[in-house]
């Protein structure tokens, strides 16, 4: 475990466990639960890049808990979570997926596991939270789509002392990415080539929230810097309107992006604009979403991350390279309409053009695309309640070179979830 979490985080439980009133609210508000995920990925490459495949099956085992506070004036508490990933399947030249870590002769680890602690202290309505973290901001996203998430050490502060605003502001020096057990310095992404990827930077922060306006309009800002490589600005808004029969939702994401200091990793010149429209109706949910890059270069976010663009969810690429311009329509169906709860899915295209890359990666007017298929299922009642199953099929194509990070793909995933809750 990281020498610097294990200062900042024990000595302060450790503290705090000592005080005489601590079950009033440290234990009996406490929650704990169980997670078994089951992840298989495959990727079918149909280019003539140097790998055919890569391929991998593995169970994974989350453990969550999360203390109430101590009673008085300054409440404490301690969040925790285990992680224990084990190997399924993964044949020889077959790793790479993301869902387990690669040893240094290529072959993927048998197991892997992490422990990640947070002290907690909550003063009025502000809350702060010193140890691992789990960010959700448009400018540092922990999705989980591989067996584990992305964490990241650090302080954070969460204040909703005005009604209808939340206020987050947060420093991070070091990432453990989804498919590792080390704490490492921080880079910005840099598929196709985009950034200097060995440019390293400890010292993440950010600033920004949450307003809510209206029961139907949401409002979103915030700045980040990754110090010495890129800073970034963040404006955006969710609203929902009845229109119809039915409801429309607007989410609009744009990002201003620049180097910082040093600017260790090149270049940065980025101004990307995500429109996503929302249309429900009964069971049926249609939505189409554009992208419009503009500025020299691609729009940088944290390496191992995920963007929170218009793309999210998809897998081929991010469509953020340079000068992209890209559209995308969905339509999702709710099966409990026609007598089958808990049944849902999905079908999606997309399609990005005008993209510049490198003359070695295929140079000007580059086009890329993608269409997707997902279903899914929630056991609705029986012993097995809660269990869910995933299906996603995507089937992702590109003019670069077969040298680019993103590559001519038949995608293939498939998950398991169940949770226990056990207080």
């Amino acid at each position: 475990m990281n020498k610097t979490y294990k200062a900042l985080s024990l000595p302060l439980v450790c503290a705090a466990m000592g005080q005489p009133a601590l079950a009033a609210g440290f234990l009996e508000d406490s929650k704990a639960s169980l997670q078994l995920r089951n992840y298989h990925i495959d990727r079918d490459y149909k280019d003539d890049g140097a790998r055919s495949a890569v391929s991998e099956w593995a169970q994974g085992f989350i453990f969550k808990y999360s203390s109430g506070y101590t009673p008085g004036t300054l409440g404490v508490g301690l969040d925790a979570q285990a992680f224990l990933g084990l190997k399924l399947d993964s044949g020889a030249g077959q790793s790479g997926t993301g869902l387990l870590p690669v040893h240094d002769d290529g072959d993927a680890a048998d197991e892997y596991s992490e422990l990640g602690l947070t002290a907690k202290f909550r003063l009025s309505r502000t809350e702060l939270l010193l140890g691992t973290q789990y960010p959700m901001f448009p400018i540092a996203l922990t999705p989980y789509t591989r067996l584990f998430p992305q964490t990241y050490h650090g302080g954070s502060i969460r204040s909703t002392e005005i009604d209808g605003l939340t206020l987050h502001a947060g420093k991070f020096d070091r990432t453990n990415l989804r498919d590792s057990t080390d704490y490492e310095t921080m880079g910005v992404a840099s598929p196709n080539g985009r950034f200097d990827r060995t440019a390293r930077s400890n010292d993440f922060r950010y600033l920004g929230g949450f307003y809510q306006w209206s029961p139907a309009l949401t409002l979103k800002y915030f700045h980040a810097e990754l110090e010495d490589l890129y800073k970034q600005d963040y404006l955006g808004f969710i609203h929902e309107l009845p229109l119809g029969p039915g409801k429309l939702k607007s989410d609009l994401r744009y990002f201003d992006s620049r180097e910082d200091g040093a600017a260790q990793a090149g270049e940065v010149d980025s101004r990307s604009l995500h429109l996503i429209l929302g249309y429900s109706l009964g069971a049926h949910r249609f939505g189409a979403g554009i992208t419009h890059m503009s500025g020299d270069t691609a729009m940088p976010y944290l390496a191992g991350s995920d963007a929170d663009v218009m793309s999210e969810g998809l897998f081929g690429s991010d469509y953020l390279n340079p000068n992209e311009k890209a559209w995308q329509v969905r339509y999702g169906y709710d099966f409990s309409a026609v007598g089958l709860p808990g049944l849902t899915g999905s079908l999606s295209y997309t399609r990005g053009t005008d993209i510049d890359l490198p003359e070695h990666l295929g140079g000007r007017d580059r086009e890329e695309s993608e269409k997707q298929v997902e279903l899914a299922y929630v056991v609705q009642s029986g012993s097995f309640q809660g269990l869910g199953l995933r299906l996603r099929h995507s089937w992702y194509r590109n003019d670069f070179a077969s040298t680019a990070s993103f590559r001519d793909e038949n995608h293939l995933r498939i998950n398991v979830d169940y949770r226990f809750d056990l207080l």
